[in-house]
């Protein structure tokens, strides 16, 4: 039986999370380096987080049992 850390590692270097994770990571940037001038940016920002943050919590509430 794998250990919540193997079980997360082996999660984390999954294509489907790592592209997850870095296309939020990049959605993120964009809006930092395009500035933020509207309502529409900062939603583009809380989405991208929310985004990230899924991912995380993904991560951080594996339990291998």
């Amino acid at each position: 039986m794998l250990s919540k850390n193997e079980t997360r590692i082996r999660k984390m270097l999954s294509f489907e999370w790592l592209g997850q994770t870095l296309a939020s990571l990049c959605w993120i940037v964009s809006v930092f380096v395009y500035g933020i001038s509207s309502t529409g940016d900062w939603l583009q920002l809380g989405a991208a987080s929310c985004w990230l943050i899924s991912n995380i919590a993904i991560i951080v509430t594996i339990n291998p049992n």
